[in-house]
């Protein structure tokens, strides 16, 4: 039988539980510190999978996570920060939890053993979707069951685990592995295996919705108003983008009737709430593109394009 490196013993923290409450934490945060080496290097392949997202939101497809435990936990969680941190329309990215909702809370370990289950979670997968299985040790049945339908329905498979040698390889268009060696406490895929998924999860949804135009520079432009610290943050974000004051930033955002990509367009071009709004139109949707049609000689750059250019674009 074929036994994933999360399963093996730590070499370096077979004393562990020798040690005193500083020292656990010390050993912990050692091994963890080799986390984000081992994301670095599966970055390319990561990038691919991005990219086919990106093809399948633009394409009005669905991109599914799936994962079992821990893995469909960070799933959720990641998923669940998108619609009011960029504004994405519920079910463009969802994700399948084996034993449903309930184990988000309650652990519902016989779950995972199902391969039908997965299967059956991905049933209404179509081509163009991409299926995304997190495993870590890259043979959880459930998680197998849902790349094999997802292939059968013509979608982009790809698996997150920690195993170079990942059975579940072979049901995937691209394997974002991860190698973070053994855990400080054998098997425990919650410790180092765990923060590696959390990292690739939101850098790959980070990445998806920067690359969708859901940002200019590195400020949100989709941003979902749903309480007083997010209705706060558009002015912020506004100014912050056009260097205006909150007084310009909050009239702007009424003559718009909210809409922060609207009115990030009239303070950095000068233009008329209907005039933002057919520039966003005519420019696919993106502040990029708005200014493109509203000012192509200078449109491109903002804050951070250019190493001399320190301030924001104004009108």
């Amino acid at each position: 039988m074929h036994h994933p490196p999360t399963e093996t013993r730590n070499p370096r923290t077979t004393g562990i539980d020798r040690l005193d409450a500083l020292g656990v934490l010390r050993l912990i945060n050692a091994e963890d510190a080799l986390v984000p080496a081992a994301v670095s290097a599966a970055l390319p392949v990561l990038a691919r999978a991005v990219d086919a997202a990106v093809d399948a939101l633009r394409a009005d497809r669905t991109v599914h996570y799936v994962g079992a435990g821990s893995s469909g936990r960070y799933a959720v969680l990641d998923a669940a920060e998108l619609p009011p941190t960029y504004g994405l329309e519920p079910g463009r990215i969802r994700v399948h939890l084996a034993g449903g909702p309930a184990a988000l809370t309650t652990a519902a370990e016989g779950a995972e053993d199902s391969e039908h289950a997965g299967r059956a979670a991905l049933a209404g997968v179509t081509a163009g979707d991409v299926v995304i299985g997190l495993a870590a040790s890259g043979r959880t049945p459930y998680v197998a069951g849902a790349l094999a339908a997802g292939r059968s329905g013509g979608a982009t498979t790809v698996l997150v685990s920690s195993d170079p040698r990942a059975p579940l390889a072979g049901l995937a268009d691209l394997h974002v592995c991860v190698e973070t060696g053994p855990e400080a406490v054998t098997g425990s895929t919650r410790m180092k295996a765990g923060t590696a998924q959390k990292l690739v999860l939101h850098g790959f949804s980070t990445a998806v919705m920067v690359r969708l135009g859901r940002t200019w520079s590195n400020l949100m432009t989709d941003v979902a108003a749903g309480n007083r610290k997010l209705t706060a943050r558009k002015t912020t974000l506004l100014g912050q983008a056009s260097g205006a004051g909150p007084e310009a930033c909050r009239a702007a955002l009424t003559a718009t009737g909210g809409d922060l990509k609207a009115a990030l367009v009239l303070l950095l071009a000068g233009t008329g709430p209907a005039e933002a709004r057919e520039a966003l139109t005519a420019g696919g949707g993106t502040v990029r593109g708005a200014l493109d049609v509203l000012r192509p000689a200078t449109a491109r750059r903002c804050p951070g394009d250019a190493a001399d250019d320190r301030t924001p674009a104004r009108p």
